[in-house]
């Protein structure tokens, strides 16, 4: 059996990104149909080996099967049949109006393909978050290239196994590996890559791809802050408040990151999130560590990251409301509400991704914006209340990459939305038509009629009557 080395690795690398810049060529004059065949070839794997798919992503990290089914496989098959209903109005010339000066000429946007992408996809929902990029890169007509991570291996093999399954490799193939590969693949000059992962991460692919001007999409994180506003109704919002921050045990880059709470309703409102807990994940009143419906976090190292945040922020004076509970043999980190912090703490600085719930307060709307404007633009922003026009308000003065009302998350599923962040929460939109547009090229297209046009008074010489026209252009145009 043949030892893999780094050297194998980049050998098949450079022979595969050559197939598919062969294959990325010829993918421009392909039918639509074949990007369709593609797609239900996806689809029909992915429901054949539905049990497998659930194995695996609970083998890395104990995630519940229903949520699974919720948050990888339904969010994943449902972008399939949105783009296998809508692609061949995606893919139709866009005719745009002519202005006068054009007078004579028609104008089109033709959507192309942008060639050959790179999908980089992270641990935390590592089904969807690989697989979502590639249906849009596949509805677009782009060849594609996957690097799963690799802290959820179970996982890995399984998409490698669909890939090898489903696919030629000269139009999507798949990766495996720690940072050597992933260098390997970005020195590769793709012509679009698809990034999920931190800021940190994201200014590294930032800096690769800008080595080859290639293009891209960071799906990126950051403080996402949830705020109940004081007339908001406390148990409705504790509830979508507790699902959206410790679905996948809190590693969820659009997870409510904190939650600023109108002083007024501080103590009811903490009631009403312990009430929440208990009812999702302790009804037996056995502990959480015994529910069969709260995931584990990943690994050790993050499991001790998380320690370490915790453990910053009491020694700075917060106070563990409720949990705080740690089994490391398990990974288990017990869904934690903290309250009376400060800025110095950690927790307030970085992005969390896990179960622990920061909860501040404010005393009027525009405390609240100004203080979320003071961050880095989030990737999300949710509000609760029961005033239109404060939630109007919010929503105009503050900037993120996506905002909800009254709930959390599910914005993700919305297959009609634009889903990515703004500046240090991302760079460009995926999802449904959005996505589609990510990975292909909006080529202008002009067609000009042959013989006298409306522009050839403006060729020189500039006599009288050209200057004149041009005058007319300046003043009226």
């Amino acid at each position: 059996m043949e030892t893999i080395t780094l050297e194998n690795i980049q050998s098949e690398i450079d022979h595969t990104f050559l197939l598919q810049k062969k294959q990325s060529i010829q993918n421009r004059t392909q039918p639509v149909q074949e990007r369709k065949v593609l797609l239900e070839k996806l689809l029909a794997w992915i429901k054949n080996n539905h049990s497998d798919i659930q194995k695996a992503i609970h083998a890395d990290f104990k995630k519940p099967y229903p949520e699974i089914d919720v948050s990888e496989i339904f969010v994943v098959t449902s972008e399939i049949k949105h783009a296998i209903k809508h692609i061949d109005s995606w893919v139709k010339p866009q005719k745009v109006s002519t202005p006068m000066p054009m007078l004579g000429t028609k104008s089109y946007i033709h959507h192309e393909p942008k060639g050959t992408s790179l999908i980089i996809a992270p641990w935390n929902y590592p089904f969807n978050l690989a697989l979502g990029p590639l249906v849009s890169a596949i509805a677009a007509g782009c060849t594609a290239i996957i690097k799963p991570s690799e802290l959820t291996p179970h996982n890995s093999a399984l998409l490698r196994r669909l890939v090898e399954e489903t696919f030629d490799k000269s139009q999507v193939a798949l990766f495996e590996g720690e940072i050597e590969v992933a260098q390997m693949l970005l020195a590769k000059p793709f012509d679009h890559i698809f990034f999920t992962g931190s800021p940190a991460v994201g200014k590294i692919i930032m800096k690769a791809a800008a080595e080859n001007l290639s293009s891209v999409t960071l799906e990126l994180g950051g403080k996402s802050p949830a705020i109940i506003d004081a007339n908001a109704d406390l148990k409705d919002a504790a509830g979508k408040v507790i699902w959206g921050k410790f679905v996948n045990c809190g590693q969820t880059c659009i997870a409510p990151d904190y939650i600023m709470v109108h002083h007024t309703i501080k103590d009811e409102f903490l009631k009403e999130l312990k009430s929440q807990i208990e009812k999702m994940y302790d009804s037996s009143r056995k502990g959480v560590e015994k529910s069969k419906d709260y995931a584990r976090i990943v690994n050790g190292k993050h499991l001790k990251r998380l320690k370490n945040l915790l453990a910053d922020a009491e020694l700075k004076g917060a106070n563990k409301f409720y949990g705080g509970y740690v089994n490391e043999e398990e990974n288990f980190f017990e869904p934690t509400i903290l309250t009376d912090l400060s800025e110095e703490m950690e927790v307030m600085q970085e992005e969390i991704f896990g179960p622990i719930l920061p909860l501040i307060t404010f005393g009027d709307l525009e405390e609240a914006i100004h203080y979320i404007n003071l961050k880095p633009k989030p990737l999300a922003l949710y509000v609760f209340s029961k005033d239109n026009d404060n939630i109007k308000r919010i929503f105009k003065e503050t900037s993120s990459g996506g905002a909800v009302a009254n709930d959390c998350v599910l914005h993700f599923l919305q297959n009609e939305l634009p889903f990515g962040g703004v500046n240090n929460s991302g760079i460009g939109k995926a999802h449904g038509h959005y996505g589609f547009l990510a990975f292909s090229n909006e080529k202008a297209v002009l067609h000009q009629r042959i013989g006298l046009t409306a522009t050839k008074p403006l060729y020189p010489p500039y006599g009288f009557a050209g200057k004149k026209i041009i005058d007319s252009l300046l003043k009226w145009f």
